[in-house]
């Protein structure tokens, strides 16, 4: 467990680039001399049109353009055509003059969107040696469009080499960038590469992609950066990664093209996030607005905003060579010539998840909060109802957020607490002021802001104005996310414990372990890890003397039921909306359905229960928590997922969605927990 801290925002750990640039003049800045420090790996330099010919005439593409050619008909140079279309609008077209202009217009909005932007470069040292000869990669966690443009920035600003970046799928915002002209292709110039959306079951499309990333990595052609979760959190929480890409950038290595791969893992905190607004409204269903040039010269308004400060904190580097070793037979790629396509085994499969899962865990533990979390964590423990017609006495929530700020620190958080805690009215009072459009103070209370209407204009109906007030909630709930990580594991056990109203060590491992897969999508875990989980949560509640442990048995110590019941609260609104979930699949008359129309009468039973009041979590109205809840029944074969010609379906088999409703309440006995069948026992 780490060490307690008064602050992380100090000299020796996180250093405030903004403080040179505010003295610097920006086009000085733009156009200084960049000399990056590329460590030596004996290859010759290659260009954007090198790397485009290395692609198209690998012998493993060719091998698949004469599969493809025979399985459609088509001539070979047909197929080819296909190819270089594919790769003309793929590849970047990295260029120091677009670099350079980035540069310019991101320091002058970063100057007026945040008061600091921290960094943190203690991961490089360490990079260096390490990467010297291997593939360096990239892999910031995503909650911000400022994401993709800072690591950039920081390149140029530190002198490192430009990555490329991988922008696309389905789900990517510069899919929807790549569409603009202007800005499209100053990305492009910029090292983006563009991943088109919908790839579904395209072998061709397929090949092209996976070998222009491992073209990337065999060479080192430049560092490569890219999101192992997938898409932007929309929720500002660490999302399950994505294994797709992960698997393509570790092929070289298991095929032994490359002798090790250097995994960065970044973590991007944000006191106040940019899409705050946006990212609530599309949770309750309101469509985003389409990407264009015009679009983003029209948000230009956020730039009167402030937004506090950035962290952004380079973890220690990873060696892929060192985590994978003696987990894997690589003999399985190598008794095969390399250009030919191959299957991954199920061992290389766990392996390729093991290392995504971990660097999404060095994301988690590198990030950092903002007093705001905290306070978020305690306003939210209140009824909504409360909050916004009664508010909650300032004296209260500046008590309760210091007790949890211990907590936080004693199980290892890192906080933005400037001053310790003998200014900690004032660091509080300027959070919430930061959080103006969600939260205000009157008269000694604070209080939730509503949504206002368009010109003063009031909800036409009840169901209206559920949404609007859902708005502020959701908000608040996305930084209340952002501190999830450092309380998941012991909130689990103070769940099990009041659940299960047991003190037996393996009664309350075996709900534990059951919490894990009901909320495996919601919260990330590392496959596999059921025990060491337990075992974590067992010793931050015992160091925080919260429980008292023996061999066979756990009891709740005298001084430990506060912690015990903010713990079990915290995870109380998935607990309500998954339960929504549960109800309305037990309920509708039909046992197939569509996810479009799941979602929307989820969100309508959910409405309707908070009108009559029998439901108080405004959570169960996300789409986001709605379908992380039908995935996690797809993976404990409640639900099953029918594929037709026109859309993707699902079957409900309502009897198993009940059965999993009734033990996560305690309704149904532990030893029905004990002897289900689980994947992570």
């Amino acid at each position: 467990m780490s060490t307690p801290r008064d602050s992380v925002n100090n000299e020796e750990e996180f250093a405030d680039i903004l403080e040179d640039l505010r003295r610097s003049w920006d086009l000085g800045h733009a156009l200084r001399t960049f000399k990056p420090s590329v460590p030596g790996t004996g290859a010759p330099p290659c260009s954007a049109a090198d790397l485009t010919t290395a692609v198209r005439t690998s012998q493993h593409l060719q091998y698949i353009t004469k599969e493809v050619a025979v399985e459609t008909g088509s001539s070979v140079e047909a197929v080819e055509q296909q190819v270089g279309v594919i790769l003309s609008e793929m590849s970047q077209n990295l260029q120091m003059s677009s670099i350079r202009l980035l540069g310019y217009g991101l320091n002058k909005a970063m100057k007026r969107l945040f008061t600091r932007v921290n960094v943190n470069m203690d991961g490089l040292p360490r990079l260096q040696p390490t990467a010297q000869g291997y593939p360096v990669i990239l892999m910031p966690n995503h909650r911000s469009y400022m994401d993709f443009l800072i690591i950039s920035f920081l390149s140029f600003t530190y002198d490192m080499p430009i990555p490329v970046i991988a922008a696309g799928t389905r789900k990517y915002l510069f899919q929807s960038l790549s569409k603009m002209k202007l800005m499209g292709e100053i990305f492009r110039r910029c090292g983006a590469f563009y991943i088109r959306r919908g790839i579904g079951s395209d072998k061709l499309y397929w090949a092209v992609l996976s070998e222009y990333v491992k073209t990337i990595v065999r060479r080192a052609y430049a560092p490569l950066e890219f999101y192992v979760e997938g898409l932007r959190s929309r929720t500002l929480k660490a999302l399950p990664p994505k294994l797709g890409m992960m698997h393509m950038v570790l092929e070289p290595f298991f095929k032994g093209e490359v002798y090790d791969i250097t995994l960065v893992p970044i973590s991007i905190s944000y006191d106040r996030v940019v899409e705050e607004s946006l990212l609530a409204h599309e949770l309750l269903g309101v469509p985003k607005p389409k990407e264009t040039t015009r679009g983003l010269l029209k948000a230009s308004s956020v730039l009167w905003e402030n937004y506090g400060s950035m962290h952004v904190n380079i973890g220690q580097a990873l060696s892929v060579r060192e985590m994978c070793q003696g987990t894997i037979d690589r003999n399985h790629y190598t008794r095969t010539p390399r250009d030919l396509p191959q299957r991954p085994s199920e061992d290389l499969q766990a392996c390729v998840s093991l290392v995504a899962h971990r660097v999404v865990r060095v994301q988690e533990q590198g990030s950092v909060l903002s007093p705001w979390s905290l306070m978020a964590c305690v306003l939210l423990q209140s009824p909504v109802s409360s909050l916004v017609q009664e508010g909650l006495p300032w004296g209260t929530l500046t008590q309760r957020t210091l007790w949890l700020r211990g907590h936080a620190l004693a199980f290892g958080a890192r906080l933005n607490w400037p001053g310790g805690t003998r200014e900690s009215d004032e660091v509080m009072s300027s959070n919430m002021s930061l959080h103006h459009s969600v939260v205000q103070r009157r008269g000694g209370q604070v209080f939730l802001l509503e949504e206002e209407g368009f010109a003063g204009r009031q909800p036409i109906s009840a169901e209206e104005g559920v949404a609007w007030r859902a708005v502020a909630v959701l908000m608040m709930v996305s930084y209340r996310n952002q501190a999830l990580h450092v309380f998941a594991r012991p909130a689990m056990l103070a769940v099990a414990m009041h659940v299960t109203a047991s003190r037996q060590r393996r009664e309350l491992q075996a709900f534990f372990v059951f919490l894990l897969d009901v909320f495996s999508v919601e919260i990330v875990f590392t496959p596999g890890q059921s025990y060491q989980d337990f075992e974590e949560a067992c010793s931050l509640l015992g160091k925080a003397g919260a429980i008292q442990c023996c061999q066979e048995e756990i009891s709740v110590a005298d001084a430990g039921q506060q912690t015990m019941t903010f713990l079990k609260t915290l995870l109380q609104p998935f607990m309500d909306s998954y339960q929504v979930v549960f109800s309305h699949l037990c309920e509708v008359g039909v046992h197939t359905f569509s996810e479009k129309q799941f979602v929307t009468s989820v969100r309508k039973l959910a409405t309707s229960l908070i009108l009559s009041g029998e439901l108080q979590t405004y959570e169960a109205l996300s789409s986001d928590t709605q379908r992380n809840a039908l995935l996690s029944l797809l993976r404990l074969e409640a639900v099953t997922k029918l594929r037709t010609a026109e859309q993707t379906e699902y079957s409900v088999n309502k009897s198993s969605v009940q059965r999993i409703a009734d033990m996560l309440c305690g309704k149904i006995p532990l030893q029905s927990v004990l002897s289900a069948p689980d994947s992570r026992l």
